[in-house]
């Protein structure tokens, strides 16, 4: 009997988010749908809060807890584990204080990763201002450097770039100043906030600079949608394809999961990481 061929695997370090449509039950879901053995370390847990207006709920994950899941998941599937598929391609999401940014960079710093994707969550509602600030500050100073992928919302690629985002020329100008800033490939996400009838997304990684194109699927953003784009492009990275081929089928992969979104008793609806199949 032949042996099964070992799935390409891909770890995301972020925050559980309680309805399922975000954070790294998102992530874990855009990995099987891509056919990637998905790996979770939770660095937070957020629950919306609907008798305050859906607002974060932000509890953060003992820092010891958040190193030893890094350990344990490193000792399996990392380069000196032996594994038949190792683990060198990660996601960054929401990681929510700069405690825990110190000991993921720590991790990242020892972990021989090839692929750092980050989708910088740089706002998480319901956390006090000084302390978003530092957060901020602790993750373009200490994860920024370290990726090679970075996939910014408009709010994102404004605050990294120090540009204003208005048009698809300046989120053209965003894309490059990241790229410059940071030397990772970068998904400059302008989504439903541009005006126009496509929700359009730049891809710049220093030689090549292109605009993805979807029709928008209405005019609302949609919960998961940010998380799902930065775990397709870690789940193709992982199995081999270029950054450009990453973004590419990553931006078909959540147009359809926005199509196919799910509604809910929430003031939102989620992105369905199976919408791509149905």
């Amino acid at each position: 009997m032949t042996s099964a061929v070992a799935p390409a695997i891909a770890l995301t370090i972020a925050g559980s988010e309680a309805t399922g449509g975000a954070g790294a039950q998102a992530d874990l879901k855009t990995f099987q749908e891509l056919g990637v053995f998905g790996i979770a370390n939770l660095t937070c847990i957020v629950s919306f809060n609907p008798q305050d207006n859906w607002n974060h709920r932000f509890v953060p994950v003992d820092q010891q807890v958040i190193a030893d899941q890094l350990e344990a998941t490193t000792a399996a599937y990392g380069a000196a584990s032996g594994a038949p598929s190792v683990l060198d391609t990660v996601k960054i999401g929401m990681l929510g204080s700069p405690a825990t940014i110190s000991t993921v960079e720590k991790a990242l710093t020892g972990g021989s990763f090839k692929h750092v994707v980050l989708d910088p969550v740089l706002i998480c509602k319901g956390q006090e201002p000084g302390h978003a600030l530092d957060t901020d500050q602790a993750l373009k100073a200490q994860i920024l450097p370290l990726a090679t992928f970075v996939t910014p919302n408009h709010f994102e690629a404004e605050s990294l770039s120090g540009l204003t985002i208005t048009d698809e020329a300046s989120l053209k100008a965003a894309a490059v100043r990241i790229h410059e800033i940071s030397g990772a490939a970068v998904l400059a996400k302008g989504g439903v906030r541009l005006e126009g009838p496509d929700a359009v997304d730049v891809y710049y990684d220093g030689g090549t600079l292109e605009v993805l194109r979807a029709p928008k699927v209405g005019e609302v953003a949609v919960s998961g949608a940010g998380c799902s784009l930065a775990a397709a492009v870690t789940a193709e990275l992982a199995k081999g394809a270029t950054p450009l081929e990453a973004a590419r089928t990553a931006k078909a992969f959540v147009t359809a999961g926005i199509k196919n979104r799910v509604a809910s008793g929430a003031p939102f609806d989620a992105l369905w990481q199976g919408g791509a199949l149905s």
